[in-house]
């Protein structure tokens, strides 16, 4: 006989006074309670020794589905696998699986905090929009279509934030993957543009001399702390990359050889190039560097509030837009929105007029193209020195006037 969904229906919870077994096909066969529960099971040989395995009780497993199941179990079993012990191992895996906020942080600790200058940042961007979606999610059971509504609402809203997503995402389950906690990685051929439509705007900004003088003005005049209104001339004298001075330490300022050494864990193309990037120490510049030293008794040149830690992404960030403000509101001045970045976009841009283009991005820490930046490993401090003093020369004449 084979089963149907009436005879099951009909003798679902209809009491009898011992266990009944009824065949189906295929060596399935249904195990009936003597108060009427119907459960679905498999019996098959392996190894010579006789099993039986439980598929799912009726109603909440149709006949229909168990027939499935039951095929499934068959074909691990022609695979030389044992069913029941399969099924064991992946409801162990199930209880014991990683979540994803797990493997974040495992990831975060281990990997991040170490390698990335913005580990601080992706952690708040996963925190703000990944984590509490699916954090608690076992990781190995998230699915790309639930990934891709993240990514693709952020990247309607929040491009920026929605690339730094997907960039880190894909490190954290390659990283997750080499420690086989998860089989595929869902994102893996996920690409920025051609998947969420974020386009790389090239950016031009770069602050005219009117717009440095009202800026230089601003900086002068704002209620900001000492520190931050040294932290944004040096911006801009050095045209460095900012985060090479808010990690820099006061070691790093050697003030009797009046020259600047960025290590080569604090710049950006030291990181891979293995070189510092050394610079010029003007006396307008070594004003400011001693002025700073002396509001923080650690060893860190910029601190936050606490003066225990160096100083933070978020607040230097923010300068800007409070200088831009502070124009508006005072001197009715508006000016079209730039960040840090952009003073050093204005610096560099400057420099061309006072140096050739292998001093000038050797200032910026750039490194020189081709084999020359492979063989020349020239300081050019004098060269760069003259250019400076034009530079700084400009500056105090623009605003001043």
């Amino acid at each position: 006989m084979s089963l149907s969904e009436a005879w099951l229906k009909a003798n679902n919870g209809k009491a009898r006074n011992k266990v009944e077994e009824v065949a189906d096909r295929d060596s399935m066969s249904v195990r009936i309670s003597p108060k009427g529960k119907i459960v679905f099971q498999l019996r098959y040989r392996f190894a010579g020794k006789a099993e039986r395995l439980d598929l799912g009780t009726y109603p909440h497993l149709s006949l229909k589905d168990a027939r499935a199941k039951a095929h499934e179990m068959r074909a691990l079993l022609d695979q030389g696998q044992n069913p029941k012990v399969e099924v064991r191992v992946q409801q162990q895996r199930y209880i014991d699986a990683s979540t994803l906020s797990d493997v974040f942080n495992d990831w975060y600790e281990s990997y991040c905090l170490k390698k990335k200058k913005s580990a601080a940042d992706i952690k708040s961007s996963f925190e703000l929009h990944v984590l509490p979606e699916i954090g608690d999610l076992p990781i190995d059971r998230i699915t790309l279509q639930q990934w891709l509504a993240i990514l693709e609402d952020l990247a309607e809203e929040i491009p920026s934030i929605a690339e730094r997503v997907l960039t880190n995402a894909k490190q954290v389950l390659k990283w997750a993957k080499k420690r086989e906690l998860i089989e595929v990685n869902p994102l893996s051929d996920i690409y920025a543009k051609e998947d969420l439509g974020i386009e790389k705007n090239r950016v031009k900004r770069v602050l005219t001399d009117e717009e440095i003088s009202m800026v230089w003005k601003a900086i002068d005049e704002s209620k900001t702390l000492q520190k931050n209104k040294i932290f944004l001339k040096l911006c801009l004298m050095f045209g460095c990359r900012n985060g090479e001075l808010r990690s820099a330490k006061k070691k790093d300022f050697d003030l009797k050889r009046k020259v600047w050494v960025v290590p080569v864990d604090n710049n950006k193309v030291g990181r891979k190039t293995g070189r510092e990037i050394i610079r010029p120490i003007l006396p307008e510049m070594e004003e400011l560097i001693v002025e700073a030293m002396a509001h923080n008794d650690t060893d860190y040149f910029l601190t936050n509030d606490n003066d225990v830690t160096p100083m933070g992404n978020g607040a230097s960030i923010a300068l800007p837009g409070n200088i831009m403000e502070r124009l508006r509101r005072h001197h009715n001045y508006h000016m079209n929105h730039w960040t840090l970045h952009d003073l050093r976009r204005t610096a560099r841009t400057n420099f061309s007029a006072f140096t050739s283009r292998d001093v000038a991005e050797l200032m910026i820490g750039h490194v020189m193209s081709g084999e020359q930046g492979t063989y020349d490993y020239f300081d050019y401090i004098p060269q760069q020195t003259a250019a400076y003093e034009k530079w700084l020369e400009k500056l105090k004449t623009i605003t001043e006037s």
